[in-house]
């Protein structure tokens, strides 16, 4: 799972034992070698689905891989947002500067500093660190920040059956992190199970969206994954 170059165990525990903003820190140099980085095939699909915006943003935009796959779909501009520092070092790192302008920016995304700015927000494999208690004032946050009309699209799974052994494999690992953030101060919030369909459809309608799941849009190589676009409504 890991590349050789990757984060040894030590440093993975090291991670996961500081504050979300701090793991990622220290996690950004190697981040792109573990299995947490959304894999190419699943942005491009995402992206591709979404069609020519003119400015988007990447939520939670980590080393900058969602950012990268939307440039050359927007006509103005890409904005990444992420809490971590080190992360959005990596990500400058990492993105050449040809294509249309980048920017990144440092903050909460339980509440960005836009207001009707973008056609289109993304957000790639990072809806398990918002908090249950925190799920409505996200989807506030991004409504807040799409114009009216605009999308938000991201990657999900259908909510699982406890007759499916991922189920119970989840649970499992939540349980271990519930465990953790009992005993351990600063909290580290890295859940599963959370916005799947179509639990969050009722959530998204609920902050004036409309929303389409599409299904088999990854292909063979990821049939549990659906991708949900929810359109914000004027």
């Amino acid at each position: 799972m890991f590349h050789p170059q990757g984060p040894t165990l030590r440093e993975l525990l090291v991670q996961g034992f500081s504050s979300l903003e701090r793991g990622y820190d220290l996690l950004a140099p190697k981040f792109d070698l573990t299995p947490f980085r959304t894999p190419d095939e699943v942005i491009a699909a995402t992206v591709e689905q979404l069609g020519p915006v003119r400015r988007a943003l990447d939520l939670c935009c980590g080393t900058g891989a969602g950012v990268a796959g939307l440039r050359p779909h927007c006509a103005e501009a890409v904005v990444g947002v992420d809490l971590s520092a080190g992360m959005l070092e990596q990500a400058r790192a990492n993105l050449s500067a040809e294509g249309v302008p980048v920017e990144w920016v440092r903050a909460d995304v339980l509440d960005l500093p836009f207001v009707e700015a973008f056609d289109a927000a993304t957000c790639f494999g990072a809806l398990g660190h918002i908090a249950r208690e925190d799920e409505d004032a996200f989807l506030q946050s991004v409504a807040r920040a799409l114009r009216p009309g605009g999308r938000f699209a991201f990657v999900t799974t259908e909510r699982l059956s406890a007759s499916d052994p991922a189920w119970w494999v989840a649970h499992a690992f939540n349980a271990g992190w519930r465990l953790r953030n009992a005993l351990f101060r600063p909290r580290f919030i890295m859940y599963y199970l959370n916005f799947t369909v179509p639990q969050v459809n009722r959530q998204l309608e609920r902050h004036g969206f409309e929303v389409q799941v599409r299904r088999g849009v990854f292909g063979p190589h990821h049939p549990r994954l659906v991708l949900v676009i929810a359109t914000r409504r004027g």
